[in-house]
C-alpha cells in the first residue's frame, strides 16, 4: 500500500514546491487518513454546501471523504453507479490548536499528532446534487437550499465538461458566490497533466463568479489533501446570518417512509420531511401546514388541500432535538400517514405554521432576465426570445413546475402552470428551455404577480 502512493505522494511533494497549486500561501499536502476517525455529529447543522459538477467526478466519493456518509442509496442509484436524487450527509469540522495550517483541519475528535482534543469549528451539511445532463431539475431544486458551494472537477477528464459549465451558470444565476472548487483524481494523472489540468481551471473560472475561488487538488478516495480543502470550506463559505423571528418556513427536499418491511403496529411512525429550514423556529409539539397539499378532484374540478400534521420529533445529523432553529438540513417526524411522504411524495412543497405561508399559484407574471446563450449542450448557442404558448420548467425553491406560456414580452411573461406551487412575490425563479431532449438552463425569473 505504501509503495503505491509514492507516486501520488511524488506529485504531491513535486506540486508543493513548485507553489503552482497554491492559491495564497503554500499547501501543505499532508496523508489524513492516518487514524482517521468519522466522528458522530453531536451539534447542529448551521450551513448547507452544495457538492455539483459534473457526472462521475467525485462528488458522492467527496461527501463520503468528509461525512462518512455515502449519500447514493436508491437501488437506482447504486445500479447505475451515479446520483439521481439529491444526497444529503452532515460532518463537523475541527482545528488542531497545535497542528500548523493546514494539517492543523481535520474531523477526529482527537489529534492523531498529538493525541489531544481538537477544538470544534461548526457542523455542514452536504447537498450532493446529480450531475447527469438529465437531472438538471433536481440539481436546481437543491440549489435553492445551498449557502455556498464545492464545485468538483475530475482531473481525468478535458475543462469545461457540459454540466460542470451549466451547473456554475446555475450558481450564477441563482446567486451563489461562496465557492471553492476541488480538483479530484489527481491520483490518476501524472505530475504534468496535473499542472496543465489546474492552469485550464484558473483559466476558465476567471470572469466567471468563481474566478476568486481557491483550487484545490485532492484524492477523495485516499482522504488526501482534506484538510486543504476543509481550511478552504472555512475561510471561503462563511454561515449567513439566519432570521429566527419570522414565522418559520422549511424548503421540502426530500420525504420518507421510514417503517421497515414487517413492522408491528406499534412499531410504526409517521412520515418523514428532510429539508432546511429558511428562517424561523421549530419545535416538537407544534402544528405544521404543507402546501401544496393533497390533490382533490371533485365533478373535474382540481384543488389542493393544505396538509396539517403534528411535529412529533426533529432530528440533526445524529442529534435528537425539541426545537430548531435556521441553519443546515434537518429531519422532520411528524404524524402524517407515510403513504403520504414515501418515495419523496412530499418533495418541493413548503412547510410552516398554519397560515403564514406564502400563497399558491396556479398561474402568474414573472419578469424575465435571459442568459446570453445556453450552455452544457453540443447545441450550445444564442438564447432566443420566451414565445406564447411555449412550455418552460420553472425552479422556485425545491419545487419544479411547467408552465405554459400565455403571453409573452420582451421582459416579462405570463406562465399557466401544469401543478401550481407555494411561492412569495419576488421569489426567484431558475427558468429552462427544451433543448433538444433536454432542459437547458436559459434564464431567472422574478414573480410579480
Amino acid at each position: 500500500m505504501v509503495s503505491s502512493l509514492l507516486p501520488l505522494l511524488h506529485i504531491f511533494l513535486s506540486i508543493q514546491n513548485s507553489n503552482l497549486f497554491t492559491h495564497s500561501n503554500k499547501i501543505s499536502f499532508t496523508d489524513t487518513r492516518i487514524k482517521y476517525i468519522i466522528v458522530k455529529q453531536k451539534t447542529t447543522p448551521e450551513v448547507n454546501i452544495g457538492l455539483v459538477g459534473h457526472v462521475d467526478h467525485g462528488k458522492t466519493t467527496l461527501v463520503k471523504a468528509l461525512s462518512g456518509t455515502w449519500t447514493d442509496q436508491h437501488s437506482e442509484e447504486l445500479k447505475r453507479g451515479i446520483s439521481i436524487r439529491l444526497g444529503y450527509a452532515d460532518a463537523t469540522f475541527r482545528k488542531c490548536p497545535e497542528c500548523e495550517d493546514p494539517a492543523s483541519y481535520l474531523l477526529a475528535e482527537t489529534c492523531p499528532h498529538h493525541n489531544k482534543k481538537t477544538d470544534l469549528l461548526r457542523t455542514v451539511s452536504f447537498v450532493d446534487a446529480p450531475g447527469h445532463e438529465t437531472l438538471m431539475a433536481t440539481m436546481l431544486s437543491g440549489a435553492a437550499l445551498m449557502d455556498g458551494a464545492v464545485i468538483v472537477v475530475s482531473a481525468t477528464e478535458s475543462v469545461p465538461q457540459p454540466q460542470t459549465e451549466e451547473h456554475l451558470m446555475a450558481l450564477e444565476t441563482i446567486g451563489i458566490s461562496n465557492i471553492v472548487i476541488a480538483q479530484t483524481k489527481i491520483d490518476l494523472v501524472d505530475l504534468e497533466t496535473a499542472k496543465d489540468h489546474y492552469g485550464k481551471l484558473k483559466e476558465f473560472f476567471s470572469g466567471t463568479i468563481a474566478k476568486n475561488a481557491p483550487i484545490i487538488p485532492i484524492c477523495a478516495d485516499q482522504n488526501i489533501n482534506i484538510d486543504s480543502l476543509i481550511k478552504s470550506i472555512e475561510e471561503h463559505i462563511p454561515t449567513p446570518k439566519r432570521d429566527g423571528k419570522s414565522p418559520p418556513l422549511m424548503y421540502v427536499a426530500r420525504s420518507f417512509d421510514i417503517n421497515r418491511p414487517g413492522a408491528t403496529w406499534d412499531q410504526l411512525v409517521g412520515g418523514v420531511l428532510g429539508g432546511s429550514l429558511v428562517q424561523g423556529q421549530f419545535s416538537v409539539g407544534d402544528e405544521l401546514e404543507i402546501s401544496p397539499g393533497r390533490r382533490i378532484s371533485t365533478s373535474g374540478k382540481v384543488e389542493y388541500l393544505p396538509i396539517i400534521a403534528t411535529i412529533k420529533s426533529i432530528r440533526a445529523g445524529n442529534s435528537s432535538l425539541d426545537a430548531v432553529g435556521p441553519g443546515g438540513l434537518i429531519g422532520i417526524g411528524t404524524g402524517l400517514d407515510p403513504s403520504l411522504t414515501k418515495s419523496d411524495g412530499l418533495t418541493g412543497r413548503l412547510a410552516g405554521k398554519p397560515g403564514t405561508l406564502p400563497p399558491l399559484w396556479d398561474s402568474f407574471t414573472m419578469d424575465v432576465e435571459l442568459l446570453d446563450r445556453i450552455v452544457g449542450t453540443p447545441e450550445s448557442g444564442e438564447v432566443g426570445p420566451i414565445n406564447t404558448g411555449e412550455a418552460l420548467m420553472l425552479s422556485v425553491g425545491t419545487t419544479t413546475t411547467v408552465g405554459i406560456v400565455t403571453s409573452a414580452r420582451k421582459s416579462e411573461c405570463e406562465v399557466s402552470l401544469k401543478r401550481p406551487i407555494s411561492a412569495p412575490l419576488q421569489a426567484q425563479i431558475a427558468i429552462s428551455r427544451r433543448v433538444g431532449s433536454r432542459w437547458r438552463l436559459i434564464g431567472i425569473g422574478t414573480l410579480l404577480n
